[in-house]
């Protein structure tokens, strides 16, 4: 709507400006501003200009965009990698919110959702709901006529972190013992076994060890060349990792069949284990921890962090620490 406004000029005469100002979602999407002499001129401008704006993009409706065609988009524009991340978003396909427009979305949609995604899961989880969506429709504003205020998970985000609705993932501390290490080692088949003792060893993650090769050996150097890091900012990223003595021994009983140092199925691998752990009545421990044990123990064997990253290859110092489970009556002093 135009607004006009008398204002005074240095030399004592008046003069009259029209501003039009437009919002939508709460946020200014077009302005412009003119001087008349009169203030008869200035109203006129204004409501011709105003119905000429009508005309334009600044006033058309938006097209329905459903979060669901935004995702699917999302998908086959950026191919996320990492199972979990594009799991969560291939289970949000099936959500409630998925059918509502993205130009239309709110902070209480955004509230609403995470309330029933808290009934079946925990709020470190729910978290992970927001997380993708906002990754998601930051970037498709880009490609999609998308006109949303991002502003709008902030505000959910305040809002759920004050009621406890969503939370940061806690650190895990479960590490397997001696005698479960024992009792899947007897059990398990000889392919998923290799795995397991290897994660123990190297601390490479579930996905990364199926993937070793062989001609990425330094056998001089006892390194190796990691494939497909997880990082959520750089694609198809390698580094070349440390190999503990014990893991670099276990490579080399590897019968050399191939490229691949361990040519299986990486979910398989993980589904032998979970199959394993619930036959064996070892309750709550998951292939990852095994990557926690690895990064552990070394750590208490007087590894520092810079040390330890040469090996675990993570990212930053502050996710590494994480992964340090050390207990303080380990601590020979």
């Amino acid at each position: 709507m135009a607004h006009i406004r008398k204002r005074e000029k240095s030399d004592g005469s008046y003069v009259y400006d029209c501003a039009i100002t437009i919002k939508k979602h709460g946020v200014i999407v077009h302005r412009e501003s003119k001087t008349f002499k009169k203030a008869k001129l200035a109203k006129d401008y204004g409501m011709r200009r105003e119905v000429e704006l009508q005309e334009t993009d600044v006033y058309k409706k938006k097209e329905y965009i459903p979060i669901k065609l935004v995702i699917q988009e999302y998908i086959k524009n950026f191919n996320p990698s990492g199972r979990s991340k594009l799991f969560d978003l291939t289970k949000l396909l099936d959500q409630e919110i998925s059918t509502i427009d993205v130009n239309k979305l709110t902070a209480k949609d955004l509230i609403d959702h995470i309330k029933l995604r808290n009934k079946v899961c925990l709020p470190q989880t729910a978290q992970n709901d927001l997380i993708w969506l906002h990754a998601v429709i930051k970037p498709m504003k880009a490609m999609l006529p998308i006109d949303l205020n991002l502003d709008v998970f902030q505000t959910a985000r305040e809002v759920l972190r004050q009621e406890g609705l969503i939370a940061r993932s806690t650190k895990r501390e479960r590490l397997p013992t001696r005698r479960e290490l024992l009792k899947l080692t007897r059990y398990l088949d000889k392919a998923t076994k290799n795995c397991m003792w290897f994660a123990l060893y190297s601390s490479r993650r579930q996905s990364e060890i199926t993937r070793l090769r062989w001609d990425d050996i330094n056998h001089e150097k006892k390194t190796i060349l990691v494939r497909d890091l997880k990082n959520p900012r750089i694609k198809k990223l390698s580094k070349t990792a440390k190999l503990p003595k014990s893991a670099y021994k276990l490579v080399m009983k590897q019968q050399q069949n191939g490229k691949y140092i361990f040519p299986y199925n990486s979910k398989t691998i993980g589904t032998y284990f979970g199959k394993a752990c619930k036959m064996l009545d070892i309750q709550d421990l998951h292939f990852h921890d095994l990557r926690h044990a690895a990064i552990t123990n070394l750590a208490s064997k007087g590894l520092n962090l810079m040390e330890l990253r040469l090996v675990s290859l993570h990212s930053n110092y502050s996710t590494l620490q994480r992964y340090v489970n050390l207990d303080p009556g380990d601590l020979d002093i």
